[in-house]
């Protein structure tokens, strides 16, 4: 074997004083751009939703269960018992209702051994999570606003959803999104929720809330007016005045009944979109549509056992159970599910999308 024309010993004893200088600096700003500093702040923007212990953006207010202010689904504790009785001992005493601490387990369906004691032991990581999660289930909640809709759910009924949606449009995310949260029967152990507030849908003849909850302006403009032993409902922008998206009643018919139903606010549309885009983003089989019959027409009731089981995409919660209507008549799904196409999609409708990719295509 031939012998090497240097060693690197003697070539660094013969390089320059500055090189090994330059040399050092060069190593030093690389490792800087690596590492993190001890102790850094890692800023948030408030628009991130968790996935997996992970964060994503979503262009729109969200308050996470461990921001100020957030709706935590992990406590055991009721949250809005005076605290000396929201212990967990005294609150299945004092609540019928609940009867369990955790209002929320793990999805556990369809894992291997090998994966369930992974994920029971150390969390899941995100793949395997995009391979449970396809469904995202809208419901309005029947209680006007978040925060008393976190109240029925966690501190009287025994259930959870994920999200909650404000008439304001914060979101707020009380659970990660690896848990099985309890908000849809059947279809939790593969979907993510969301209860937007709204007072709900009414039969013709039947006794509502809609009185109390909606009121005209001098001008004859419909807003929300929320009563006053809610308070000021938790309404996270001050001063805050809802209005319908659509002044008037709307009528519908879901499950077979003829329903009346005020629609939700622009502010929540615009941010259940974002929302919408981005979970069909982190998760591929929730695909950006809702159930459609032949005709490409909303179908108003609930899927066949056999549809439901095959459905990856956005659903009401009256597509997975006959005794539900929400997210009711008033639900304008294209304009959630098309604008959150359009975000996907770089701005472009379908069609103009369509087109695009046509044009890259044929060049």
């Amino acid at each position: 074997m031939s012998r090497l024309p240097f060693s690197p010993r003697k070539t660094l004893s013969a390089l320059p004083v500055s090189v090994l200088a330059a040399a050092v600096v060069v190593g030093t700003l690389a490792g800087c751009q690596t590492r993190s500093r001890p102790g850094a702040f890692e800023p948030r923007k408030g628009d991130e939703i968790v996935v997996a212990g992970q964060m994503f953006h979503t262009g729109t207010r969200v308050v996470l269960w461990m921001d100020p202010g957030g709706y935590d689904a992990y406590r055991v504790e009721r949250r809005f018992a005076p605290f000396d009785k929201s212990d967990w001992e005294t609150s299945k005493e004092e609540v019928r209702g609940l009867r369990t601490p955790n209002r929320y387990s793990l999805r556990k369906e369809d894992l291997t051994p090998e994966q369930l004691e992974q994920v029971r032991g150390g969390g899941w990581d995100l793949p395997m999570l995009r391979n449970v999660v396809d469904q995202f289930v809208i419901h309005f909640d029947v209680c006007g606003v978040s925060r008393q809709c976190f109240n029925v759910l966690h501190d009287h009924r025994d259930l959870s959803v994920h999200f909650m949606l404000d008439l304001d449009g914060t979101i707020y995310q009380t659970l990660d999104l690896k848990e099985r949260a309890w908000h849809a029967t059947t279809s939790n152990p593969r979907s993510v929720g969301i209860e937007v507030a709204n007072m709900g849908a009414y039969g013709t003849n039947e006794d509502s809330p809609l009185g109390k909850w909606y009121a005209k302006d001098a001008d004859g403009r419909v807003r929300i007016t929320i009563p006053e032993n809610l308070g000021d409902g938790g309404i996270r922008t001050k001063n805050f005045v809802g209005h319908p998206a659509r002044p008037e009643l709307v009528h519908g018919t879901i499950q077979g009944q003829e329903l009346r139903q005020y629609d939700f606010t622009p502010e929540q549309y615009e941010a259940l979109t974002r929302l919408t885009a981005s979970l069909c983003k982190v998760f591929p089989k929730i695909k950006c549509e809702y159930p459609k019959d032949s005709n490409g027409k909303l179908i108003p009731g609930k899927l066949s056992d056999d549809e439901l089981d095959k459905y990856q995409g956005v659903m009401g919660h009256f597509h997975i159970q006959t005794n539900k209507t929400d997210p009711g008549p008033a639900f304008q799904w294209d304009r959630v599910v098309g604008g959150a196409r359009r975000l996907l999609n770089g701005g472009l409708a379908d069609p103009a999308n369509d087109t695009s990719r046509g044009h890259l295509r044929a060049n």
